[in-house]
Formats: structure tokens, C-alpha cells, sequence
């Protein structure tokens, strides 16, 4: 990759890919379904910021990453049913309600922090025993021993992921399933695309698209816990840092559909983990890098390559109109 750099380093880089990536291809999947179903969800970073404040919360005071993740599905849910609420029920703009709640989680999760906890809105540090902490997979002694590259590869790669590194993984091909190998899955394209129909058949536009989002809600609130409960070790103030607005746009990147959503999260994870070698490391003809630029260069990189290589991204025909039943 760079000279210097050797066969542990690359692995290093490609894990720290993931582990980065984890929040972002949950939030993704999360925005797939709630898009696919037709309502724009650009609330999934206050969704992101919420759920990891309630799950951080939940564990600091129970003790049990369990009960944490439950909580994080749970506020997740429960704000994806007020966005439900706004723009199903009511019928009002998906774009001011997802904004909306963006800011009421920037600004509650502060205040609550801060009358909770009293630690200038950041929770307490959670031990060991209030985390999901990393897993190691069985053989990976042997494989080392036997296979120097492969088990090489095994150990620092795939092995040694917390539990909620896992589960990301697999939510996409469980998404890829729902959406494209099932009736429920079936019915929400549809309904993103041509809810009439789907009122005409004698189907549920509005359960439908609620269940949409009550799915998007718990996706992303499995990556919320995953940013406090897993990742790091407490919840510290707009620690989702941007990563709601990058699944999104990694999700429109992959053009609805859920691997290559994933690889464009993946691509993102890469950048950043690629900035974190980058600081202090000198090139023959620049020099070393400003520590600033190298960490906004995933950034910068995300949306060049996003906006310069999208191609024609079809949405969902319904997407962001609210359904009128005809009398």
C-alpha cells in the first residue's frame, strides 16, 4: 500500500476498516428500508446520536450491554414512529421532520448528559462488563501457526470484531433478503414506488411504510449502541460526528440496494482507517502531511468520489410524497 508498510500493517488497516465502518452499514440498511417504503430519512444521524446516548445511559446505570442494546432499538423506534407520525399521519415535509429531529437529539442528548450525569453532557466510562467486547474466533492459534499468511489475515481481520461488527455484516444480507426475496419486502418497493397500487390491492400504505420505518429505527439503533457501547467505552457530545449524513449518502451512492451501499461504507471506513496510519508519516517529495488535512481527508475523498462517480441514481418514484387516499 505504501512502502514501509508491511503485511500486519495492511491487516491492521483493513480491520480498523471495519470496526469504522460498522455504524455507518448499519445506518445505511436502516435508510434502505425506510426509502425503499418512499419516506426520506435524513434523520439517521440524530437517530445515531440518540440511540447511543440511551444505550450508554441504559449501561451505565444497569451494568448490562444487553439491556443497552434494547434501549438503543428502543429510542431508535421510537423516534423512526414520530417521523412515521409527521409524515405519515399528518402528512408533512420528510425533510423538516428528519431535520428536526436531528437537532431535538443534538440538543436533548446534551441536556439530558448534562442533569444525568453531570459530566458536561457525557456519560460515565463503562468497564469491561458494560461493553460488547471483542470476540475471538476459535482456531485462530492453529491457523496462525499453519497458515502463516491466511491465519495472519484471520486473526487481525475477521477475528477479535465485538459482537455488533458482526451483526452489521450479516444485516446486509439479511436486508438484501428482506427487500428482494420476500412478500413484505415486495410490498415496500412497491409501495415506494407506486403506493396507489398498493391501496388498490387492499393493502396498508400507511402500516407498511410504518413497519418500514420501525426497522430503520431498530438497524439504527443497533449502530448507535455499537458508537457507545462497543467502539468506545462512554457517550461523549455529537459523537456520531457526521456518520448519519454519510450513510445516507453512501445509500444513495449504492443506489438503494444493500451491497453496494455496503462497499461504499466500506470505502469510507477504508479512507479513515487509511488517515490514522497517514498522521506523522512522511512522503519522499511532501514531506509529512498536516495531522488537520489527513483528518479531513476521508471526508474530502468521501464526497469527491461520491459526487464524481454516483453515475444516474434512480430513487424511488414515491419518495418523498406523502399518500393521499382517494375517496
Amino acid at each position: 500500500m505504501f512502502a514501509g508498510m508491511t503485511l500486519q500493517d495492511v491487516f491492521a488497516v483493513l480491520d480498523a476498516t471495519l470496526r469504522v465502518s460498522t455504524p455507518l452499514i448499519l445506518c445505511a440498511m436502516a435508510g434502505l428500508f425506510s426509502e425503499r417504503s418512499g419516506i426520506i430519512d435524513i434523520s439517521l444521524e440524530g437517530k445515531l446520536l440518540a440511540t447511543a446516548f440511551a444505550a450508554a445511559a441504559v449501561s451505565a446505570w444497569t451494568g448490562g450491554p444487553w439491556l443497552a442494546l434494547l434501549a438503543g432499538m428502543g429510542v431508535g423506534i421510537l423516534l423512526s414512529m414520530v417521523h412515521g407520525f409527521a409524515c405519515i399521519t399528518h402528512r408533512g415535509n420528510q425533510v423538516v421532520s428528519g431535520l428536526a429531529i436531528n437537532i431535538l437529539a443534538s440538543g436533548l442528548t446534551v441536556v439530558l448528559g448534562i442533569a444525568w450525569f453531570s459530566q458536561g453532557g457525557q456519560t460515565p466510562s463503562l468497564s469491561a462488563e458494560q461493553r460488547f467486547m471483542p470476540i475471538n474466533l476459535p482456531g485462530t492459534d492453529t491457523l496462525v501457526d499453519t497458515v502463516p499468511g491466511l491465519g495472519l489475515f484471520y486473526r487481525d481481520v475477521i477475528s477479535g470484531h465485538n459482537l455488533l461488527v458482526y451483526v452489521a455484516l450479516v444485516s446486509v444480507w439479511v436486508t438484501w433478503w428482506v427487500l428482494f426475496r420476500t412478500r413484505f419486502g415486495l410490498r415496500v418497493r412497491a409501495v415506494g414506488e407506486n403506493p396507489l397500487a398498493i391501496d388498490t390491492a387492499g393493502l396498508s400504505v400507511s402500516g407498511l411504510r410504518y413497519s418500514a420505518l420501525a426497522i430503520c429505527g431498530l438497524l439504527a439503533g443497533i449502530g448507535g449502541t455499537y458508537l457507545s457501547v462497543a467502539q468506545n467505552a462512554a457517550f461523549v457530545r455529537e459523537m456520531s460526528a457526521g456518520q448519519g449524513y454519510i450513510a445516507l449518502a453512501a445509500m444513495i451512492f449504492g443506489k438503494w440496494r444493500p451491497v453496494p451501499a455496503m462497499l461504499a461504507c466500506l470505502m469510507f471506513g477504508f479512507l479513515q482507517a487509511l488517515a490514522i496510519r497517514l498522521q506523522g508519516f512522511k512522503f519522499a517529495i511532501i514531506g509529512e502531511i498536516p495531522g488537520e488535512l489527513v483528518q479531513a481527508l476521508p471526508y474530502i475523498l468521501t464526497v469527491v468520489l461520491l459526487a464524481g462517480f454516483i453515475g444516474k441514481a434512480i430513487a424511488p418514484k414515491a419518495i418523498g410524497v406523502p399518500f393521499v387516499k382517494e375517496r
